[in-house]
C-alpha cells in the first residue's frame, strides 16, 4: 500500500466535475470515470469525488451510441476543484454557450481546467487558452491554429501542463494526462499503483510525440521494450547511452533513431526521466537522505537531484516530501545537520517566533531534506573568522543544525544572540 502524504484522512475529496456535452465521446468520459470516479481501497488517502454535469437533463453521446441521463446540471461545475471539459466529434461546431459560460466561471474562481482530445476547442472558445500553451488531437491541429491563433499550440506532444490549465492530445493521451494529474496530486507511487490497476504505462512524458511519422518495421529485434525493462532494473547504476546501445546490440546512433521514432524522445532524456520518477518514489517511501536518494536513483548527487526534480516536477525535494512523503516524527536525537556543514543564505523572512527560511532560498535539513527551518539563535562573528552562524531547528524532523550567513547580515531583535555551539 502506498505511503500516505501530509494530507490527513479527514480532508475532503478533491472534487472533479466532467461536463458532458452533446456528442461527447464515451472513451474520454470512461477515462475520467476510471481515474477519478472509482474507489481505490488500496490507496490510503482521500481520493477524488467525481460528478457528471450537463446543460440538459439528457445528453446524446457520440454517434448516438447511448443517451446519458440523470446527471447534475452545470451548477455542479461551480463547486469543482478540477473541471474536465468535453471533447467534440466536430470541433468546428460552436460549443453550447452555457458550457462556455461555466468554463469561464471556473477559470475566474481559479479552478483547474482540463481538456481531453478536442476539448481544447472548448477551452479556446471560452477564451481561457489565449496566450497559453496547449495541445489537441494532431488531426485537428491545423484547424485549431486557424480558428484560435492566439493559443500557443504544441501539436506533436501527448499533453501540456500549463499550471492550472492542462490539455491532452487524442483519445489514449487522456490516460497519460489523467495519470499525470494523479501524479501531481498524490505523487509517483500512487500514480504507479493506479497504472498497475489499469495495466497501462505508469509514465509517458507529456513531451513525447503523439504519433510515429512513419511505420515502425515489425521486426522483433527493433523493439525497445526489452532494453527499457533492463534499464529500469538498473537505474541506480552508472548507465550510459552506450550501455543501452550495447544491450540492444545496435550503435548509439541507431538507438537514438529508434527512441525518436518510437518514443519521441532521446535515450538520455528517457533515462533521466525514469531516474527522477524513481527518486520521487524513494522520497515518498520515506528515505530522508537526499544523497542516498540521488545515489539509488542514479542521479549521482543531491545537487543534481534538486535540479532534475525542479525541472521535471516543479518542486524542490523538500517541497515534494512535504506534499507526498510519509508523516515524519521529530528526531529526538537531534541528528539534523546541514549537508557539508556550510551554506550561504540571504536574510529569511520573519515569523512570529524567530525566523523561518523561505523555500525559494532552498536551505535544507541534512537529515530529512526539508527547507521548513526556523532560526533559533544567531552567533555573530567578532573576529571575522568564522563567519556569523545561524542555528536552526528543522520544523519537519525536529533536529537542529547550523548555517553560515553573509557577514553583513543582521537578524531582527527577536532572534537571540549567543556563542557558537560546542
Amino acid at each position: 500500500m502506498p505511503h500516505g502524504s501530509s494530507q490527513s484522512a479527514t480532508d475532503r475529496p478533491h472534487r472533479v466535475t466532467v461536463i458532458v456535452d452533446e456528442g461527447s465521446n464515451p472513451f474520454e468520459l470512461g477515462v475520467a470515470t476510471e481515474l477519478f470516479g472509482l474507489r481505490r481501497p488500496e490507496i490510503d488517502r482521500p481520493w477524488y469525488g467525481l460528478t457528471l454535469s450537463a446543460a440538459l437533463p439528457a445528453v446524446r453521446m457520440h454517434a448516438g451510441f447511448f443517451t446519458l441521463s440523470g446527471v447534475s446540471g452545470l451548477e455542479a461545475v461551480d463547486e469543482a476543484d478540477t473541471v474536465i471539459v468535453p471533447n467534440r466529434p466536430d470541433p468546428l461546431v460552436e460549443p453550447d454557450p452555457a458550457v462556455l459560460e461555466a468554463v469561464r466561471r471556473s477559470a475566474e474562481r481559479g479552478a483547474r481546467l482540463v481538456s481531453f482530445c478536442t476539448g481544447a476547442f472548448t477551452l479556446a472558445a471560452a477564451g481561457v487558452l489565449d496566450g497559453r500553451r496547449a495541445t489537441t488531437h494532431w488531426r485537428w491541429a491545423e484547424a485549431f491554429t486557424a480558428l484560435h491563433p492566439r493559443v500557443r499550440l504544441e501539436p506533436d506532444v501527448l499533453f501540456v501542463d500549463d499550471g492550472d490549465v492542462l490539455t491532452s492530445a487524442g483519445s489514449a493521451a487522456a490516460l497519460d494526462l489523467g495519470l499525470h494529474l494523479i501524479r501531481r496530486d498524490h505523487g509517483a507511487e500512487v500514480a504507479n499503483t493506479v497504472s498497475r490497476r489499469l495495466v497501462f504505462a505508469a509514465h509517458r512524458d507529456g513531451g513525447q510525440r503523439q504519433f510515429v511519422d512513419r511505420p515502425v518495421p515489425p521486426v522483433p529485434d527493433t523493439a525497445l521494450a526489452p532494453v527499457l525493462a533492463w534499464a529500469q532494473e538498473r537505474l541506480g547504476e552508472p548507465l550510459t547511452v552506450a550501455d543501452l546501445a550495447a544491450r540492444a546490440a545496435v550503435s548509439p546512433a541507431t538507438l537514438h533513431r529508434r527512441f525518436r521514432d518510437q518514443l519521441g524522445t532521446t535515450p538520455l532524456a528517457w533515462l533521466t526521466a525514469e531516474r527522477v520518477t524513481l527518486a520521487c518514489r524513494l522520497i515518498e517511501r520515506g528515505e530522508p537522505r537526499l544523497d542516498m536518494v540521488a545515489r539509488l536513483s542514479g542521479l549521482g548527487t543531491a545537487a543534481n537531484l534538486r535540479l532534475r526534480l525542479r525541472r521535471q516536477v516543479g518542486l524542490s525535494p523538500a517541497a515534494y516530501r512535504r506534499r507526498f512523503g510519509p508523516a515524519t516524527e521529530p528526531d529526538p536525537a537531534g541528528r539534523c545537520g546541514f549537508p557539508g556543514g556550510v551554506a550561504w543564505i540571504h536574510p529569511p523572512d520573519t515569523t512570529g517566533k524567530g525566523m523561518r527560511m523561505t523555500e525559494s532560498q532552498d536551505p535544507h535539513c541534512g537529515a530529512c531534506g526539508s527547507s521548513n527551518l526556523k532560526i533559533l539563535r544567531f552567533a555573530p562573528s567578532d573576529r571575522g573568522d568564522p563567519p556569523p552562524h545561524i542555528y536552526y531547528q528543522c520544523l519537519t524532523c525536529g533536529g537542529e543544525g547550523e548555517v553560515l550567513v553573509d557577514r553583513d547580515w543582521a537578524p531582527p531583535a527577536k532572534v537571540p544572540h549567543g556563542p557558537p555551539l560546542g
